[in-house]
């Protein structure tokens, strides 16, 4: 039996957290979180262009959506009008075909050879023992016969300590350059994840 479980995360007020239950009205939302970013962003000296950043945020909410994660939350960096990375949190519970989830099978199902062999290290995480996932995938790209677009991406695969399901974290993003500051950012929020009887 699959106790009944909170799961929890902290990320810095730059991540806007994504609304992904389908009662949610996006459209109050994006204006209102708009705002939010805006009035941050002209603290910081810098003018955002409105109708894009509303326009991104439906857009990434829709995305992440269609994956059904538990939480998601997206970069918005003051003076960006598009978020820069995508966090989202995910649960995988053990079934017939995978009766007890493996840091090895964490590391085997979600790792590809997109570009290379990814690098998979074994790290421990205050909830329990993880496997962390380094590598690139090819990613919708423009019109067909446009230059492809590198997602690169972040997989924390992780075993909270007295489960047995796995926690699976993504953070993904595609502007070249950001590798360092992404790593540290995932590196860091990874920390915070809680696990708790509800």
């Amino acid at each position: 039996m699959i106790p009944d479980l909170q799961y929890g995360i902290s990320c810095p007020p730059d991540w806007v957290r994504l609304p992904l239950d389908s009662s949610d009205e996006i459209g109050s939302w994006a204006k209102n979180t708009t705002a939010e970013l805006r009035e941050r962003s002209q603290a910081a000296g810098y003018e955002l262009d409105q109708r894009a950043v509303r326009k991104d945020l439906r857009s990434r909410v829709d995305d992440s959506r269609s994956r059904e994660p538990f939480y998601a939350f997206a970069l918005y960096p003051d003076g960006f009008d598009t978020a820069l990375a995508v966090l989202e949190l995910d649960l995988i519970h053990p079934d017939a075909t995978v009766p007890q989830l493996t840091l090895d099978w964490l590391a085997d199902a979600f790792s590809t050879q997109d570009f290379g062999l990814p690098k998979t290290t074994r790290i421990e995480l205050p909830v329990g023992p993880a496997v962390r996932i380094r590598q690139n995938f090819a990613a919708d790209g423009p019109a067909p016969g446009g230059p492809g677009v590198l997602l690169e991406t972040l997989t924390y695969g992780i075993l909270p300590t007295g489960t047995e399901s796995a926690l699976m974290l993504l953070l993904s993003w595609t502007t070249p350059g950001l590798e360092e500051a992404m790593e540290d950012a995932a590196d860091s929020i990874v920390q915070t994840l809680t696990v708790n009887l509800a």
